[in-house]
Protein backbone atom coordinates (compact mmCIF):
# COMPACT_ATOMS: atom_id res chain seq x y z
CA UNK A 1 0.00 0.00 0.00
CA UNK A 2 1.11 3.44 -1.17
CA UNK A 3 0.25 5.42 1.98
CA UNK A 4 3.65 8.33 1.39
CA UNK A 5 1.54 10.34 -1.05
CA UNK A 6 -1.12 12.87 0.83
CA UNK A 7 -4.08 12.38 -0.76
CA UNK A 8 -7.83 12.36 0.65
CA UNK A 9 -8.22 8.40 -0.16
CA UNK A 10 -4.82 7.47 1.85
CA UNK A 11 -6.05 9.73 4.62
CA UNK A 12 -9.26 8.07 4.82
CA UNK A 13 -7.60 4.85 5.18
CA UNK A 14 -5.47 5.73 7.93
CA UNK A 15 -8.32 7.29 10.03
CA UNK A 16 -10.69 3.98 9.17
CA UNK A 17 -7.62 2.01 10.15
CA UNK A 18 -6.33 3.59 13.26
CA UNK A 19 -10.26 3.44 14.37
CA UNK A 20 -10.08 -0.29 14.11
CA UNK A 21 -6.89 -0.85 15.69
CA UNK A 22 -8.50 1.91 18.97
CA UNK A 23 -11.55 -0.11 18.87
CA UNK A 24 -13.25 3.34 18.33
CA UNK A 25 -16.76 2.61 19.17
CA UNK A 26 -18.41 6.10 18.01
CA UNK A 27 -17.29 6.29 14.43
CA UNK A 28 -18.80 9.55 13.97
CA UNK A 29 -15.78 11.23 15.87
CA UNK A 30 -13.42 9.67 13.35
CA UNK A 31 -14.65 10.46 9.93
CA UNK A 32 -11.94 11.40 7.17
CA UNK A 33 -13.79 13.95 5.78
CA UNK A 34 -13.34 15.68 9.01
CA UNK A 35 -9.48 15.64 9.00
CA UNK A 36 -7.30 18.03 7.16
CA UNK A 37 -5.26 17.20 4.27
CA UNK A 38 -2.53 19.42 5.35
CA UNK A 39 -2.35 17.63 8.68
CA UNK A 40 -1.40 14.09 6.48
CA UNK A 41 2.31 13.16 7.67
CA UNK A 42 1.24 14.12 11.50
CA UNK A 43 -1.76 11.37 11.07
CA UNK A 44 0.45 9.26 9.27
CA UNK A 45 3.47 9.41 12.16
CA UNK A 46 0.46 8.64 14.45
CA UNK A 47 -1.11 5.61 11.97
CA UNK A 48 2.99 4.27 11.89
CA UNK A 49 3.31 4.53 15.26
CA UNK A 50 0.15 3.10 16.08
CA UNK A 51 1.30 0.11 13.72
CA UNK A 52 4.56 -0.96 15.14
CA UNK A 53 2.92 -1.51 19.01
CA UNK A 54 1.15 -4.46 19.97
CA UNK A 55 -1.72 -4.57 22.30
CA UNK A 56 -2.34 -1.06 23.36
CA UNK A 57 -3.38 0.19 26.66
CA UNK A 58 -6.95 2.15 27.66
CA UNK A 59 -4.33 5.22 28.56
CA UNK A 60 -1.96 5.17 25.05
CA UNK A 61 -5.77 4.56 23.66
CA UNK A 62 -7.23 7.70 24.65
CA UNK A 63 -3.91 9.49 24.28
CA UNK A 64 -3.86 8.94 20.51
CA UNK A 65 -7.72 9.96 19.98
CA UNK A 66 -6.60 12.87 21.75
CA UNK A 67 -4.11 13.70 19.69
CA UNK A 68 -6.15 12.81 16.83
CA UNK A 69 -8.84 15.59 18.11
CA UNK A 70 -5.99 17.91 17.23
CA UNK A 71 -6.11 17.72 13.73
CA UNK A 72 -9.70 17.61 12.81
CA UNK A 73 -11.31 20.77 11.00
Amino acid sequence: MQLEQASEENLAILINTIADRLSVVNRSIMQPEDYQLEKYQDIKDLYDHIESQGQLSVYETEAFIQELARYRK
